[in-house]
């Protein structure tokens, strides 16, 4: 199956984004192209081990890049501190490239990080097993908000 097959499952809902991992695409401007002429913002997924090179060429094509900062697979893994770096890299790029480009990060979000997520550049955090296994959801959803 081509992944255009993949998100026209999902385009019908009108999502805002709709994102892709940039390592199980061949051909990413067509499929970027395909879920921007639905009316939904492509994404580009990169892996923890995928440099931010690999999309280099397509940054400008692209509403939001979403690192993640764990392996997929499964929830509460450890975050990985590499990804804050490759976060800055990748805010220098889309400076560099004049590009409206998003990034967001996925995977060992917490309170203890997110102040240097937002330093490194990052705009979206994904924070799920740090608010569902605590004891009160409200006091973690309260130590990811920054003060501005």
């Amino acid at each position: 199956q081509n992944n255009t097959f993949f998100a026209d499952l999902f385009l019908p809902l009108k999502p805002k984004f709709l994102s892709f991992h940039i390592e199980e695409e061949k051909h990413p401007l067509r499929l970027i192209d395909h879920i921007r002429s639905r009316g939904t913002g492509p994404a580009i997924v990169l892996n923890p081990h995928t440099p931010i090179s690999t999309i280099e060429h397509i940054i400008d094509e692209v509403d939001m890049v979403l690192l993640m900062s764990v392996n997929p697979g499964f929830g509460g893994q450890k975050f990985i501190p590499s990804v804050l770096e490759k976060a800055r890299g990748l805010r220098e790029m889309i400076e560099r490239k004049n590009a409206k480009c998003m990034i967001e990060v996925d995977g060992g979000v917490t309170g203890l990080n997110v102040a240097q997520l937002d330093e490194a550049g990052v705009d979206i955090v994904v924070a799920g097993s740090y608010i569902f296994s605590s004891n009160s959801y409200e006091h973690s959803i309260r130590s990811l908000k920054l003060e501005f």
